[in-house]
């Protein structure tokens, strides 16, 4: 497994697999990786020749200095999970090499990031797109691998790749759980025992919601009940529920007669989770 620092190294890395006439797949972390990442890499390995993972963890998309801070990372831990796995190459920049000390260009999808998460988190997203989008120009992958937890984020750029016209096929790859269905995240190693107990409230009140959608229940009405079923654990603070379209996360006014996703975000402790779920109506 090549580790290349530089963008330079990784570009050269492509050069080779170009001229062996094989296709790259990318799976951008920031680290910390867990079966959930490694899912990505194997569903990389199954639809490309080669694979880079990328792990940067990106300061343009936190909003708080602290978050930024406490944000877990273990790179010789990363580095033996990757290479067990067969991945062919890491790029793992410092933010000197990604960024330039001047910068003033950033990427933005005007819509998505104002709704959501990104009202939640402002500027979240333009930070996600900048990274994405310079990730992509120095890798050029045939294909780039997401996981559909941060499900916004999955919409986010595929809007941005159809609207630029990136040469870049995006695959979302199911939301991967652990045994007691809490979505996996780097962030869940922060939980304390009390709060990580606690998070199982929102796989429980996907699967509710997802049962009450067939019932022919609006969207408003829905997201009230969520926001009851989540209040019986007193260790969430509730940061948003939503349901919307599918496909444009757009508002669904009445009854829901197409498909949703849900979208949660807690806190638990200080520790900020998300989680979704598509659904059917009946």
């Amino acid at each position: 497994m090549k580790i290349c620092r530089t963008k330079q190294e990784i570009r050269d890395t492509v050069k080779a697999f170009r001229s062996a006439g094989e296709s790259v797949g990318l799976v951008p972390t920031m680290g910390f990786l867990h079966d959930g990442h490694l899912t990505l890499v194997r569903t990389a390995q199954s639809r490309t020749d080669r694979v880079i993972v990328s792990i940067f963890v990106n300061p343009t998309q936190f909003g708080e200095a602290a978050d930024l801070d406490a944000y877990p990372r273990d790179e010789t831990r990363d580095f033996a999970l990757l290479e067990a796995e067969g991945v062919d190459a890491v790029f793992c920049p410092s933010v000197d090499e990604m960024y330039h000390p001047d910068k003033q260009t950033t990427v933005l999808t005007e819509d998505l990031d104002k709704t959501l998460m990104g009202a939640l988190r402002p500027g979240h997203f333009k930070g996600v797109c900048t990274v994405v989008t310079k990730l992509f120009n120095i890798t050029t992958p045939d294909q780039a691998f997401f996981g559909e937890k941060d499900y916004q984020q999955l919409q986010v750029i595929k809007t941005m790749v159809r609207d630029l016209d990136m040469p870049v096929e995006i695959t979302g790859v199911p939301t991967v759980r652990d045994v007691d269905g809490l979505a996996m995240s780097s962030r869940n190693v922060r939980l304390s025992a009390e709060d990580r107990k606690a998070a199982r409230i929102l796989n429980k009140a996907l699967a509710y919601a997802d049962y009450e959608v067939s019932d022919g229940r609006s969207a408003q009405d829905l997201e009230e009940e969520i926001r009851a079923f989540i209040a019986r654990e007193p260790r969430a603070v509730i940061e948003s529920i939503d349901v919307r379209d599918a496909t444009t996360l757009q508002k669904v006014e009445g009854k829901i007669t197409r498909p949703v996703v849900i979208l949660l975000a807690a806190r638990f402790g200080d520790v900020l989770l998300i989680d979704q779920r598509v659904a059917h109506p009946a």
